[in-house]
């Protein structure tokens, strides 16, 4: 399969999964089931804007970490810097910059700051607050004096493991951030920059593991392996680092629940945690990924749970879109999702 397939798919995956899961995100199983019947939601629902298809926080700090990546590619790593340090982890941080402006104002502000160069600070779209994490708000109210050693408290809220590391740092996984353009993502180059990336807001080693994890298993499947191998391969880089228990048993957890012959069901679901934290969403991302053979009803159970829904559906679209392409994913969900051409424009130049 077409590397720039499984790029565009997993971009526009995880925006779909985002936009299922948005209107659901607060609510309990039970209420869910209240509102919409026993299978709970079956597609887009409409929001109270209004409208369906719109996306959250989680699809637009994905974006801005894309462009933070293209940033960072075209400037090149400094001379006699060790590549990918400092030279992927700033430019990502001025793209999160850009998406904190859109988070406090109605519209693109003056660029009269070193971070305000982008293309997406223009798209007024993006300047909407769609339920952002708090210690990625905090976060970037902080100085950021540079990512600590792997399996060390952060220097930015140490004690947050919150999912907004994981549901933004599926890009890492998508290309090579090193070598000639075009090279085959690596994956522990993309578990190391997501981790240290995750640090610019949540210093929890958990919560920036875990979201090195998820780039891992994103650059395995990039390069054409199965889910299941991938997250193996994402464990086995995992056991390197300190601190990496409480992710490496989310995803444990995960396969093996997956795997057990179990019917699946929002219970089971729910068995895996409620995603508010960064190794719950991923491991229930990674076990509806893999215990649903139909792209739509695992995109459907990733979502109808009483947990961060938002972010479980983005978690398992990214994973289901580099697994598969953009084929799989359903035309009828595709069409009216929020910002689809930005999207596909930025997986492109990402490709």
């Amino acid at each position: 399969m077409d590397v720039r397939d499984r790029v565009r798919g997993c971009l526009l995956g995880g925006a779909i999964g985002d936009a299922l899961g948005s209107p659901i995100e607060f609510q309990s199983l039970r209420e869910i089931r209240r509102e919409h019947g026993a299978e709970g939601i079956t597609g887009y629902v409409t929001t109270w804007r209004g409208k369906s298809g719109l996306i959250t926080d989680d699809t637009q700090m994905t974006l801005f970490t894309v462009e933070g990546l293209l940033q960072a590619r075209a400037e090149g790593a400094p001379e006699g810097a060790a590549y990918p340090y400092p030279a992927v982890v700033e430019p990502v941080r001025q793209a999160y910059l850009r998406w904190f402006d859109t988070q406090n104002h109605q519209s693109p502000p003056p660029a009269d700051r070193p971070h305000r160069t982008g293309r997406l600070r223009e798209e007024t779209w993006l300047y909407s607050r769609r339920a952002p994490g708090n210690a990625c708000l905090s976060g970037l109210h902080q100085q950021f004096p540079g990512p600590a050693p792997l399996g060390a408290p952060g220097p930015v809220n140490p004690n947050s493991k919150g999912c907004g590391t994981v549901m933004r740092s599926a890009p890492f996984g998508l290309v090579a951030l090193s070598g000639p353009v075009g090279a085959r993502p690596d994956p522990r180059e993309a578990f190391e920059v997501a981790a240290a990336c995750a640090q610019i807001t949540h210093g929890h080693p958990t919560g920036y593991l875990a979201a090195g994890a998820f780039a891992a298993i994103t650059a395995h499947l990039v390069a054409g392996e199965a889910l299941e191998p991938a997250v193996h391969h994402a464990l086995d880089l995992l056991a390197a680092y300190p601190a990496h228990e409480e992710t490496s048993a989310a995803l444990r957890a995960a396969v093996a629940l997956a795997g057990d012959g179990g019917a699946h069901s929002p219970e089971r679901v729910e068995s895996l945690g409620g995603a508010w934290v960064a190794e719950e969403a991923l491991a229930i991302g990674v076990y509806c990924a893999l215990a649903e053979p139909s792209v739509e009803r695992a995109l459907l159970l990733s979502v109808n749970h009483s947990g961060d829904s938002d972010s479980t559906g983005s978690v398992c679209g990214n994973l289901l879109g580099a697994l598969h392409g953009t084929g799989v994913l359903p035309v009828a969900w595709l069409h009216p999702l929020e910002g689809r051409d930005t999207i596909e424009r930025l997986a492109a130049e990402l490709a």
